[in-house]
């Protein structure tokens, strides 16, 4: 039998403190019972001496200090769990937004999760398609992988995430494959975008939902991406699923993380967010990851806008740190009406190279990323070029470039929302747009490959 204690001695925010507490730990889970008799949630936060302080999920609102009674159930925060959550939608402390019945668990985790033994982690070699060519086709992600999308305010990030739900599919048919969305401190209008958006595509039924408001409590911010994580974890290792996670705003859960660090009184750190930022985005990201022994496997796309567009922002910097490439979108795309804006030249995924190729998507998928890569990397000198000499100065070959610069923005990377490329379509369009230079540009594929996917567009360069 666990104590009860009457009342508290401070209250700021939604934090609340007790004095004369003993026997509880740190993130344990605390129930409150006001005197009309509701009942509110909180967790241990801080223990100092005999002095604990509790951040309330609902908010302090409507609290009498001296009126109020507080029980410590001895457990940390867990979510029930089954396989009847699929297809569900629940707000960002896991409770159900869909007017349906709370769970019937199978069972209960912490959200927190356990970590994953490092001689236990299998190294991911598999891919996850999108439909979306310039992802596809030059950052490809890998299953198991954490390929963040760094992005900026106000630009086209939602659409792309929803589009990354709708679209996303293993290689192979015979996987069981399931999404897990969370979106963090969102407005209701881009709520509602979602939902409507994954309802009428018939993508909920293999999608979780989490959907934290913007005007909901900052705990439920923090809790949101956990709780998502451990029902990913559920499907994966309990049920075999490869599951894809998508988290929006990472920059929404670090600035509620960065309010509560100073409700807490903590000393700030760069820009005013907390010292232990990295640790805490880390036990985030490193729950991505494929297990030796299970089926299933985890996969993060965690999606951030740059305060002021800029990447050396704390967010993206530590964020980069962390995961295992980038995906860039790019204003200046954005502004030419080239949807979805993905900066190709900054954009990289550091495990293409083995979940690509021969075997998993096709033989020249890597020589023909890499020349891609070159090839616009080129497109960018030469515009350069013409800024300061005019286009009509510049060499036939020049010309060659900044033609190909603007077909590959305009037909590689840009396509409609709606638009499901696969692979060989995403591939063959590669090789047609190559097809506009020289074949002795092509420094970065094996004649080999050529003499099998190089068809000149003679025809093409002349006009």
């Amino acid at each position: 039998m666990r104590l009860e204690y009457t009342g508290l001695s401070e209250m700021q925010g939604s934090l609340v403190a007790l004095d004369g507490v003993s026997d509880v730990s740190f993130d344990e889970l605390a129930e409150i019972t006001l005197g009309n008799g509701e009942r509110r949630f909180g967790r241990v936060i801080t223990i100092d001496g005999d002095k604990v302080i509790l951040q309330v999920f609902e908010g302090t609102d409507g609290i009498d200090m001296e009126n109020v009674n507080t029980r410590f159930t001895g457990k940390p925060i867990s979510m029930p769990l089954s396989k009847e959550i699929l297809g569900r939608i629940f707000n960002g402390a896991g409770k159900p937004l869909d007017g349906l019945r709370e769970v019937f668990p199978d069972e209960r985790r912490n959200i927190n999760g356990s970590a994953i033994n490092p001689v236990c982690r299998r190294y991911p070699r598999s891919c996850i398609m999108t439909g979306i060519s310039a992802i596809d086709a030059t950052s490809t992600l890998i299953r198991g992988q954490k390929l963040p999308i760094f992005s900026g305010a106000g630009m086209s990030h939602n659409e792309l995430a929803a589009q990354i739900v709708r679209q996303a599919h293993m290689m192979s048919d015979d996987e069981e494959f399931a999404i897990v969305f969370c979106a963090m401190g969102v407005k209701n209008d881009t709520a509602e975008f979602f939902k409507k958006d994954f309802q009428e595509s018939g993508a909920l039924g293999r999608v979780v939902m989490f959907l934290n408001m913007a005007s909901d409590p900052i705990i439920e911010r923090i809790l949101a991406p956990r709780c998502a994580l451990t029902a990913a974890e559920y499907l994966a290792f309990r049920h075999g699923y490869h599951v894809l996670v998508v988290l929006t705003d990472m920059t929404s859960y670090c600035e509620a993380l960065r309010e509560f660090s100073s409700s807490k009184g903590e000393i700030p750190s760069r820009k005013g967010f907390p010292s232990y930022m990295y640790s805490d985005l880390a036990s985030i990201y490193e729950r991505a990851g494929l297990i030796e022994g299970q089926k299933g496997s985890v996969t993060q796309v965690p999606i951030l806008t740059m305060p002021n567009d800029d990447i050396s922002h704390p967010i993206p910097d530590l964020t980069g740190y962390i995961t295992e490439g980038q995906i860039v979108l790019s204003r200046d795309l954005e502004q030419k009406g080239i949807y979805p804006p993905v900066a190709i030249l900054p954009s990289l995924s550091r495990l293409m190279k083995d979940g690509t190729g021969e075997g998993n998507t096709r033989e020249d998928h890597g020589d023909l990323s890499n020349q891609l890569f070159a090839s616009y990397s080129a497109v960018a000198d030469a515009r350069s070029l013409a800024s300061v000499i005019g286009e009509d100065e510049l060499s036939e070959l020049d010309k060659q470039y900044v033609r190909f610069g603007e077909r590959f923005e305009r037909e590689f990377i840009c396509q409609g929302d709606r638009e499901n490329r696969s692979i060989e379509q995403t591939l063959d369009l590669g090789w047609k747009l190559l097809g506009t230079l020289p074949r002795n540009e092509l420094g970065r594929v094996s004649d080999k490959l050529l003499d099998k996917y190089y068809k000149p567009a003679e025809a093409e360069i002349m006009e």
